[in-house]
């Protein structure tokens, strides 16, 4: 009865999803982001376009569902934070979630300065209906990036501290918001004159761009764009009511993130072949490329207005669910109240972000095993910290801890039976590790070839 009475504090001391609709709109939130509007498109620009498509969606469905079954239902199974969640399990295990709330950490200090960068341009374009001048001049200000660094952040900052109820409420706003955003700038973008050329590109296979580099792109844009490896999944799913069925709201959110990247891709292409831009840029096709078409539009403030709103809140909302991953540790681990942990997580992390901000002005000639400040911690998050703990945490249910005490959490309650059960234990134990591998091997292979240029 005392054991029973602890875990009721315990679960109403860290929150609970008021509602199902809630839970996968907060979830799908955390997992849509920049990784699926900025990133996704000029990836498919760089790799064939249709080909990468078609890659990206087979990986979604061996890589990344199964691997956001395992971290959510670790997550409900011990309602803890990932450090502890892990630490519970097994102590030698721990550093898997150390790893996942470092990640985090790190994301949220670089990701919000594009937040920033996103804040800029919504002001910008309201303010004077265009856009910065020149992007490469604005983020290498001394000043004004850090200003937006700051104003992201504290926004961030604001719905953490609302807790489960905040984060519920922002995104079940944002997440609609998003889509139907989305929807306007496509119906605007393919009814362009020579629209059919980006058409084409996004869903016929191309003569060229695609490799074998293209396949580690895809799978590493998979874990990327769901979140994986980042402790968000096992700090939502520990919010998840029992009666949840786990393996069906990780199918919704994966197809959610998966229609929200071809949906960018919609918006885009169709608009940036009808002016015969390049679409095979970085941050430059947001930031530089669809300024160009926006100013070419009737109307064509509006549109960016809409697109760059849509853009911040994508961005917003998986850095939220970045922030709350770090926050729950200190909440649970050290016994912080919510509005401490979040105060001093958010202000830690926009100190860190400082130096990312100012990687393109002022400290553009300070540079970590070749790369910039900016550019390293996004190396280290995407090439080390997410791809070892999500293989290590594969071989350990996998393998050792073994994946049947998973099924059993999920089907416990008695009303959801886990079907793929059988495809999920292949993936787990071979088919997810391998291609962890393989991203884990070709980003060490990718740093060292980069420091040695």
């Amino acid at each position: 009865m005392e054991q029973k009475t602890g875990q009721t504090r315990q679960h109403h001391h860290r929150g609970q999803w008021a509602s199902k609709a809630g839970f996968i709109l907060a979830t799908a939130g955390a997992a849509i982001g920049l990784g699926n509007l900025w990133k996704f498109p000029y990836l498919m620009g760089r790799n064939g376009g249709f080909q990468f498509l078609a890659v990206y969606l087979i990986f979604i469905v061996v890589l990344g569902i199964p691997v956001m079954i395992t971290e959510m239902s670790i997550g409900r199974m011990t309602q803890k934070n990932p450090v502890n969640a892990c630490r519970t399990i097994n102590k030698k295990i721990t550093f898997i979630g150390v790893l996942g709330i470092l990640c985090a950490f790190i994301i949220v200090s670089y990701y919000s300065v594009i937040g920033g960068w996103i804040l800029k341009y919504i002001a910008s374009y309201i303010t004077t209906f265009q856009a910065p001048a020149d992007f490469s001049a604005y983020i290498a200000q001394p000043v004004e990036p850090v200003v937006w660094l700051f104003v992201f952040m504290f926004l961030t900052a604001f719905v953490c501290y609302k807790g489960t109820k905040g984060i519920e409420r922002a995104s079940t706003v944002m997440m609609p918001g998003l889509f139907v955003l989305l929807i306007i700038l496509i119906i605007r973008s393919v009814t362009l004159p020579g629209a059919i050329e980006g058409l084409r590109f996004i869903f016929l296979p191309g003569d060229g761009g695609f490799n074998a580099n293209s396949l580690v792109a895809a799978m590493g844009q998979v874990f990327y764009s769901l979140s994986l490896g980042m402790g968000i999944t096992i700090t939502y799913g520990s919010y998840l009511r029992k009666e949840e069925n786990i393996p069906k709201s990780c199918a919704t959110i994966a197809g959610l993130d998966t229609m929200a990247a071809v949906m960018a891709g919609l918006a885009i292409f169709p608009a940036v072949f009808a002016f015969g831009l390049e679409p095979a840029q970085g941050q430059g096709l947001v930031f530089e490329t669809l300024p160009r078409v926006f100013s070419e539009l009737t109307g064509g403030a509006v549109f960016a207005i809409l697109f760059f709103i849509m853009m911040f809140f994508a961005a917003i909302t998986s850095v939220i669910a970045l922030l709350e991953s770090v926050a729950s540790f200190f909440i649970d681990s050290l016994g912080w109240t919510r509005n401490k942990a979040v105060i001093l997580t958010a202000l830690a992390a926009f100190l860190l972000g400082i130096p990312s901000a100012l990687s393109y002005g002022a400290l553009e000639d300070i540079h970590i095993l070749g790369y910039s400040v900016f550019g390293f911690m996004e190396m280290i998050t995407d090439n080390i910290l997410m791809p070892i703990g999500g293989l290590s945490l594969c071989v350990y249910v996998g393998w050792f801890w073994g994946p049947g005490k998973i099924i059993a959490h999920i089907e416990s309650s008695g009303s959801v039976k886990f079907t793929l059960k059988k495809a999920w234990i292949w993936c787990i134990r071979l088919i997810t590790p391998v291609l962890i591998a393989v991203i884990t091997v070709m980003g060490f292979i990718n740093v060292y070839q980069y420091i040695t240029a």
